[in-house]
């Protein structure tokens, strides 16, 4: 799965070209957002994603790998916990949020370490 990363400064008209163009290129949405003008979306083609926005002209920041853990959504404290052990091996977060399956999906800077640290 890949984290999809596109300029979004129109908010609702960016997000509505985004969705159609995806939409139309045949790759769904497992989650995402929108935060600070840029687009985040989950996908599992990150490779046909880039392509189709880029081909519709639409301005594709990064298109990274991601991880997927699951987490304990109405347990309080528990992203609190999870990110304690990211921090203390040493792993930065550049990009968290949740999928359509409740799980954390996070774009980090080692996801080597990432893994070890959550195993």
């Amino acid at each position: 799965m890949f984290d999809v990363a596109v300029g979004a400064p129109d908010g609702a008209c960016s997000l509505a070209r985004i969705g159609g163009v995806l939409g139309a290129a045949g790759i769904g949405l497992e989650g995402g957002g929108l935060w600070s003008q840029v687009a985040h979306y989950l996908v599992s083609d990150g490779a046909g994603a880039e392509c189709a926005l880029a081909a519709a002209g639409l301005p594709v920041l990064a298109v990274r790998p991601v991880l997927l853990v699951p987490l304990e959504a109405d347990v309080p404290g528990a992203l609190g916990r999870l990110m304690v052990r990211l921090a203390d091996a040493g792993v930065r977060v550049d990009v968290q949020y949740s999928d359509h399956d409740n799980r954390k999906v996070l774009v980090v800077d080692d996801p080597e370490r990432a893994r070890a640290a959550l195993a």
